[in-house]
């Protein structure tokens, strides 16, 4: 650790945050609510999108946007998993203090974006018809769905380039400033959702194109960031390129990771399909409970990323059993969290859904949506905890296959046999989300035990 130490510990003006010592609630906290923030602000670009759609275009553009979440959490999701074995790499090579390899790992990181945003926006552009008529989308929601999922897509690569390089900033402890840089875009979105759909009159292209153009910012700021940083983790932009036994590295967490989320955001995708039977209304009022899903599923996330940094800068410091004591604290925390918020949304179920919409079918849809699914949001959040330490061990195939077998194979059996026994209630249809989650938490739980725990103990309270 001489290295860290000379280079990073006497720089009083390093935003890095060593998470191999301190006490571990405060640190995951501290952690873990700017991150919070910063998906909130994330996903607040979306769901700002399908307000004012909602309420400034109609029924029918609302069912659009609803209807493309899980097509693009397909590209997001799996491109996200690819970040995360990076930030699982740059997390451990900075707890090892090995800066070398952590400036490598910076710039292979980077060069992997750019080729990869070239990859998901050719193939989102032109795949777009073929991905919606997949999902069953109806005819009257077809034309609106298509131009906005082809504007996203169009822009996707400054949402990847965001997501990566505020990746980098958190696997060595800096969670703050990516929010600061959310904000702005954010209301940026705001302005420019309200000037081109209310003021230019837009329509549903005026949404997505206010979207593409706050994300291009946010990963703007990210790299003016990272190449004028003097800290430890800077990106120097002639040294970029691919170093292939650190991309290896990378790919070996990333690419399970991403897979894993690829495949059930896909699995997400036939819910929708079986949704879209139902007509625009319940899918409205579908899309309207997945953005408040989204929102309370934040910290849920965010504890899961905050995990995994823990986990892997310890790990790469040889603290192993205050990994997994960090591990039982974050699911705790997260249990407790999302069993409250779970309960506040259910009594706030009306409300809620009401600012997305005024029309009564779709108000009627989201709340009963909301008031069957929330409870088990807790449920979800012991899977990210775990699969987070999991992924900051190095260990990413574990809660691949435990995730793709639950939530793609076991909801995927459910809603084919429930759909025969109930034809037409929308509500057991969104059970499977639940039901794809518990079964997850079981054998999540289980595997964890047999494989990370047996035989090592937990830390006392002191030594915390």
């Amino acid at each position: 650790m001489a290295i860290f130490k000379s280079k990073a510990k006497s720089d009083n003006k390093t935003t890095a945050v060593d998470m191999t010592k301190g006490f571990i609630p405060k640190l995951l906290l501290f952690f873990c609510v700017p991150l919070i923030l910063g998906n909130f602000f994330q996903v607040l670009y979306n769901t700002v999108d399908t307000m004012v759609v909602g309420n400034f275009v109609g029924k029918e553009a609302l069912a659009a946007v609803g209807s493309t979440t899980q097509i693009i959490n397909i590209a997001v999701f799996c491109f996200n998993g690819i970040s995360v074995g990076a930030g699982v790499v740059i997390g451990q090579y900075f707890g090892a203090g090995d800066l070398k390899r952590l400036h490598i790992s910076v710039e292979t990181t980077m060069a992997m974006t750019f080729i990869a945003s070239i990859f998901f926006t050719a193939l989102g552009v032109a795949g777009t018809p073929l991905m919606l008529r997949l999902i069953s989308t109806p005819d009257d929601v077809m034309d609106a769905a298509v131009i906005y999922l082809r504007i996203y897509f169009a822009g996707i690569s400054g949402l990847l380039v965001y997501n990566m390089g505020s990746g980098i900033l958190r696997a060595v402890g800096d969670s703050k400033r990516p929010l600061y840089f959310l904000i702005l875009s954010s209301f940026m979105n705001i302005a420019l959702d309200l000037l081109f759909v209310v003021v230019f009159k837009q329509g549903i292209a005026g949404a997505a194109i206010a979207t593409i153009i706050s994300q291009f910012v946010s990963a703007a700021l990210v790299l003016i960031l990272l190449s004028r940083s003097e800290d430890i983790y800077r990106l120097t932009w002639k040294d970029m390129g691919i170093d292939m036994p650190i991309l290896k590295k990378i790919l070996a967490v990333g690419l399970p990771a991403g897979f894993q989320s690829m495949i059930t955001a896909f699995s997400n995708s036939f819910v929708q399909a079986y949704i879209n039977n139902f007509g625009s209304a319940v899918m409205a009022g579908w899309g309207c409970y997945n953005k408040l899903d989204q929102m309370v599923m934040l910290p849920l996330q965010s504890m899961g990323h905050a995990t995994t940094t823990f986990v892997s800068q310890n790990i790469g410091a040889g603290e192993e059993r205050r990994a997994n004591h960090g591990t039982f604290i974050a699911v705790s925390m997260i249990v407790i969290f999302n069993f409250c918020a779970g309960c506040l949304l259910i009594l706030l179920a009306r409300p809620a859904v009401e600012m997305f919409s005024s029309d009564r079918d779709v108000i009627e849809s989201g709340v009963s949506f909301i008031r069957a699914i929330s409870l088990f949001f807790m449920v979800n959040g012991i899977n990210h905890s775990l699969a987070g330490s999991m992924r900051g061990r190095g260990d990413s195939n574990g809660p691949m296959v435990i995730m793709i077998v639950c939530f793609v194979f076991v909801r995927q059996l459910y809603l084919f046999f429930i759909t025969k026994i109930i034809p037409n209630d929308p509500v057991v249809i969104g059970l499977g989300y639940p039901v794809g989650w518990t079964a997850c938490c079981i054998t999540e739980l289980i595997y964890f035990k047999i494989r990370h725990l047996d035989g090592k103990h937990l830390l006392s309270h002191k030594e915390a």
